[in-house]
Order: structure tokens, then C-alpha cells, then sequence
């Protein structure tokens, strides 16, 4: 973790990296430095031992505000704050945003391996082995309820997770309750009894 600290061009200590910045055109922070740092390393790395397969690359989270919107209600209008608030996502935020954010909130390592699968034309995510399987698709309507949970419960039986699997849904992609409420059923029939909705 490292804060944006910024390198002072006039200490002698961080003079060097400061300039370094600068020629890479980036701004003049101790995080800056590190991923180059670690881009350099990567690379010296895979040119000592080409026949190295393994992972060298690296994330970098931001801090940022919840990508789950808050519930506000304008009591003045709960009718339209109803309607505002039927799609739970912040606008622009990507699968990606959503899946870290999830990852956090439930408690697991940034670290865990992701999967991806498409199921019934839906991309379905698995997390830490199927410790976690997410679909945040925009639209599950009644047609796609049964290969969609059939497709999410032949992934899990092929993962053996070693712990109780959660799943998670865009609660607005549901084209209505019984759709919601059908999916849920035939993955609890299969034992994947902790299901929710964003």
C-alpha cells in the first residue's frame, strides 16, 4: 500500500526520482516510482528466463467512492427517488469495479483468482475457486433462468469449492420477480443456498 506521496525535486534523497518522473512523464509520487520499479523488474525478470510462464504483472487500486448506490430518499418525492433508485449501480462503474468492490466487502484477498465463463450469454465470474460466483449481466429474463442456473451449477460441481459457495446477481437485471425467484429456487434445489442480489 502507498499513499501518493509526492517526491520533493529539491531534496537531494528524492532528486533522482523526481527527475525520473519527469522523464517518464508521470507525476512525481513514491507510487509512480514503485509501479516502474515493478514494470522493470517484470521485464529483467523475463529476459533472464524466457521460458518463465509465471505471473509478473501487478494491480493498483484507487481509493474511490462505493460503486452500490446509496439509498437517499427525497421524502418530498418517494415515488421518483423510488424510480431513481431501481437500478442499485453507479452509472459507469465496470464489472471489474464491481468485483473488487465485492471482493473487499466480503472479506477476500485482492489476490484470489478470477474466472470467467459465459453461461446462457451471460458472463458469470468465478472468484477463489468458486468461492464466489458472480453475474452481473444487465438483463436475465424467464428464458435464461434455466440454462443460466443450470450452466452456473455444472461450473460449480467442476470447481469443488472447498467452502460454502456465495452468489451474487444485478438485482435490476431480473426481468421480474418470478425470474428472480425461479433462478433462486433451482440453485438452492442444487445446495447453492447463499444467493443475493446488488
Amino acid at each position: 500500500m502507498q499513499l501518493p506521496e509526492p517526491l520533493d525535486p529539491d531534496d537531494k534523497d528524492q532528486k533522482i526520482g523526481a527527475k525520473y518522473c519527469d522523464k517518464l512523464g508521470k507525476s512525481r509520487t513514491i507510487a509512480e516510482l514503485t509501479k516502474e520499479r515493478l514494470r522493470r523488474a517484470g521485464k529483467k525478470i523475463k529476459e533472464d528466463n524466457p521460458l518463465f510462464a509465471g505471473d509478473l504483472g501487478f494491480r493498483v487500486f484507487k481509493l474511490d467512492t462505493s460503486n452500490i448506490r446509496a439509498w437517499q430518499p427525497n421524502r418530498d418525492d418517494l415515488e421518483q427517488t423510488l424510480l431513481d433508485h431501481a437500478e442499485h449501480i453507479v452509472a459507469g462503474r465496470s464489472e471489474q469495479d464491481i468485483l473488487y468492490e465485492l471482493l473487499l466487502k466480503l472479506g477476500l484477498d485482492l489476490t484470489v483468482p478470477i474466472e470467467q465463463k459465459t453461461i446462457a450469454d451471460k458472463t458469470v465470474y468465478s472468484i477463489g475457486a468458486g468461492a464466489l460466483l458472480v453475474c452481473l449481466a444487465e438483463a436475465i429474463n424467464r428464458d435464461a433462468v434455466e440454462p443460466l442456473a443450470q450452466g452456473i451449477i455444472s461450473w460449480h460441481v467442476e470447481l469443488k469449492p472447498a467452502v460454502d459457495t456465495r452468489l451474487v446477481f444485478r438485482d435490476s437485471a431480473f426481468a421480474d420477480d418470478v425470474t428472480k425467484t425461479n433462478l433462486t429456487a433451482i440453485l438452492q434445489q442444487h445446495g447453492l443456498d447463499d444467493v443475493r442480489s446488488l
